[in-house]
């Protein structure tokens, strides 16, 4: 380096010194300061801070998430396993009480519902056994997305101070989704229910409060009870690709302007050669369709009804939400 430049360099260092990152302890007291500024009861501030520890492992599986050259045709068999079509049927049957109750409070067929447990959580089995106070505070200590996971913290200080969950019951995933439904602690105070009425939500141990929480939160972001979610669908040669949604949208405000841009009748998808996967003609129903192509073009493709935008809110994967219209579909079918 010129000897000048050297020089120049040096001394903007001295004059602005680059802030050494506080430890995760002094990082902890900083929130400490802000719960009590928020106005938390001192012994549940002291129960939660006392227990908040840095959790190496979730710092090292946020940055380490895999990056898997997948398709859809090796993800399903994965993720919607014989094993889990055999679960999901088995509960499907064993919860049908339980489910119509649901069905008939919330207008969600108790097959998606099935479907989203099964996926989520594998019907409760695992739900994650990091405390998601412990794993949120390590993840905005880590920095990526601070402003998301302190906000989270403090919801999950929410959760606790209107004792739907003991701390030491607080569990969940390394990325602070928690219970049965793997719900975020902002997702859990929007669409959490206490549908026997005990005083608390409690989507950890109490089956109804978990499909009525499933129930609850594809309700409000606009399920439709009339529809199912979409089908596989064969398309003629030489279809042109810009009736499909592109992939690779930015945000979920621009797959939705994508989403109405390119939605059509089934008549009008019928008119453009598309057919059912067995070569039959598409359903006569007056509903609108949008062409969704996990893969791009030479892949699997599907016409997504109103439910598939939903279940998109969920989380917005075309392999995630095609797997669970696919469970759904196999729970119901014939053996």
């Amino acid at each position: 380096m010129i000897p000048w430049i050297q020089a120049t360099a040096l001394s903007l260092l001295l004059a602005f010194p680059v802030l050494a990152k506080p430890s995760f302890s002094e990082y902890a007291e900083g929130l400490r300061q802000e719960a009590v500024e928020r106005g938390y009861d001192p012994a549940l501030i002291e129960q939660v801070f006392t227990s908040l520890q840095f959790h190496e492992r979730v710092v090292t599986a946020d940055r380490n998430q895999p990056e898997r050259v997948e398709t859809l045709d090796t993800y399903l068999p994965k993720r919607v396993s014989e094993t889990r079509i055999r679960m999901a049927r088995e509960r499907y049957q064993r919860y049908q009480e339980q489910l119509k109750e649901v069905e008939a409070r919330y207008g969600v067929q108790g097959r998606f519902i099935i479907a989203l447990w099964g996926l989520e959580s594998s019907f409760g089995r695992f739900m994650g056994n990091h405390s998601v106070p412990s794993s949120l505070a390590t993840l905005a200590y880590e920095g990526r997305r601070e402003a998301f996971f302190r906000s989270e913290f403090f919801h999950a200080m929410d959760i606790l101070a209107a004792g739907h969950i003991e701390l030491d019951d607080m569990k969940g995933s390394w990325a602070g989704a928690m219970g049965q439904s793997q719900f975020m602690p902002s997702s859990f105070l929007s669409y959490a229910q206490d549908f026997d009425g005990d005083g608390r939500k409690d989507i950890w141990g109490n089956q109804m409060d978990v499909f009525a929480s499933i129930a609850n939160y594809l309700k409000r972001l606009g399920w439709d009870n009339s529809q199912t979610w979409g089908r596989e669908v064969k398309l003629p040669e030489n279809f042109s690709m810009d009736y499909a949604i592109p992939r690779g949208t930015p945000n979920r405000a621009a797959w939705l302007r994508e989403w109405a841009r390119t939605e059509r009748t089934l008549a009008e998808w019928q008119q453009l050669g598309v057919r059912r996967l067995d070569g039959r003609d598409l359903p006569e129903r007056d509903i609108k369709a949008a062409l969704i192509l996990p893969d791009n073009e030479g892949g699997r493709a599907y016409l997504a009804y109103d439910n598939y935008k939903t279940l998109m809110h969920w989380n917005r994967s075309y392999y995630f939400v095609t797997s669970v219209g696919y469970l759904a579909d196999l729970i119901i079918a014939d053996n």
